[in-house]
């Protein structure tokens, strides 16, 4: 489903001209993207400018967030909001549903979790001693809110985030988080996943495309970039252009190194 059919950057006023974002090269050469696919790939080299679009696109379409702050109040994303002042969204259905995701953030609401999961414990044993030798009754009327959260917690996300690996543990996230028929704006997801794990997230991407959610996803993963019929918009030299999976730099130069890894090592 495509949710979004397309992005373009207005003339943006003089005033924003030395001003970061705008000084990138692929924001001052943009005009008009169009996307023909619900699972679209930003690839390219660090610096090209996927993140800063990615980012940009979030705030311009009001995107939640996992993790972090409100897209509205992350002191980190202010440059950004700036660009999105300027970028038009063209919409099929405008969807309030998804969200937006960094590898740093995942990160960070696991730790989060922890913290809220700790906290709710704590909580339970004070009552204990609070309410030592009142009724049983009385102990757990004053646990439900603790018990009911830590429950919820559990019910969607199972055991702790903590226990997993860091790659079970995004998973388990992106997959008790998604929701049909939203927008999923996702920046290097490959961080916490194994490339087993990225097979899985490619399986999981699948059926989720089945329940009408679109995905826009900044990547450098040859298997992540793999996926059928994905399009894939390559950001270089200050531009950004729709370009097949062959052609990607990323996956020649992955299948060479793999075919012959000694060539590639003999001259470091």
């Amino acid at each position: 489903m495509l949710h979004l059919q397309s992005f373009a950057l207005r003339p943006f006023s003089a005033d924003e001209v030395n001003n970061f974002p705008f000084t990138v090269p692929v924001v001052r050469a943009l005009r008009e993207i169009k996307f023909t696919s619900p699972v679209v790939f930003f690839v390219g080299e660090n610096g090209s400018g996927k993140s800063t679009i990615m980012e940009a696109l979030a705030c311009a379409a009001e995107s939640i967030t996992v993790g972090s702050e409100s897209v509205r109040t992350d002191k980190t994303l202010a440059p950004l909001r700036a660009l999105a002042k300027y970028l038009k969204l063209t919409w099929t259905k405008r969807t309030r549903k998804g969200f937006f995701l960094r590898a740093e953030d995942f990160f960070g609401y696991a730790r989060s979790m922890r913290q809220t999961r700790e906290e709710m414990e704590q909580e339970i044993e004070n009552v204990e001693k609070e309410y030592k030798g009142r009724s049983k009754y009385a102990k757990d009327l004053a646990k439900s809110a603790y018990t009911g959260q830590l429950h919820a917690m559990q019910n969607r996300y199972g055991a702790d985030l903590d226990n997993y690996s860091h790659g079970e543990a995004f998973l388990t996230l992106f997959q008790a988080r998604f929701v049909p028929g939203g927008l999923y704006l996702l920046d290097e997801p490959e961080a916490a996943l194994s490339p087993t794990r990225q097979l899985t997230f490619i399986s999981a991407l699948k059926q989720m495309l089945a329940q009408e959610a679109q995905f826009i996803i900044a990547t450098h993963s040859p298997i992540i970039l793999a996926f059928p019929n994905a399009q894939i918009l390559q950001f270089r030299d200050g531009a950004i252009k729709e370009v097949q999976y062959n052609e990607l730099e990323h996956v020649n130069l992955t299948r060479d190194f793999l075919s012959n890894p000694e060539s590639f090592l003999r001259h470091l």
